[in-house]
């Protein structure tokens, strides 16, 4: 059965690898750490039949958004700067591409998202894509593109909250 937990000293980060030096590096190297110190939080995917083996990762991690950087009918309703979420990365095992894996990542994301615009308040949920076919990727979950950055995509609550529902989440 596949699950979803916060990534641990018992996860086999060597062995993981999305075919994305960064990703791979980003998980082997520095995601644990960042756990452990509350910049971000890393996220694994494993099968119970064999919960060391990383099936795919995410993470999640706060950040400020400047509201004239939003597209405009969201510029307007925020204050200069305010509080988001944000997708710092998202990957899946080479071997293990292509089975919808990173869908069940995305939804977990969005659902944690939501629960932290409930408990502390947000205004959405970012991610840089990097490049046009990961945009592409992003906005069939509803996220659109900032106007001057168009790999920046935003994902306003209302939207997250209706995509979830939508999936029965």
């Amino acid at each position: 059965m596949l699950r979803i937990e916060l990534l641990s000293r018992d996860h086999d980060r060597e062995g993981f690898s999305c075919g994305e030096r960064d990703l791979d590096d980003y998980l082997k190297r520095t995601a644990r750490q960042h756990n452990d110190k509350g910049i971000s939080r890393t996220f694994v995917l494993v099968d119970s039949d064999d919960p060391a083996k990383i099936l795919g990762f995410f993470t999640l991690a706060s950040c400020e958004v400047v509201a004239a950087e939003l597209p405009p009918e969201y510029a307007k309703k925020y204050p200069r700067k305010a509080p988001a979420a944000k997708l710092a990365r998202l990957a899946v095992a080479r071997d293990q591409q292509r089975q919808g894996f990173g869908g069940l990542m995305m939804v977990d994301a969005m659902r944690r998202t939501l629960a932290v615009a409930e408990n502390i308040g947000i205004i959405g949920f970012f991610v840089d894509a990097k490049n046009q076919g990961a945009r592409e990727y992003y906005e069939q979950y509803g996220f659109v593109a900032l106007p001057d950055h168009r790999l920046a995509l935003f994902l306003p609550l209302a939207t997250l909250a209706a995509a979830l529902e939508a999936l029965g989440n």
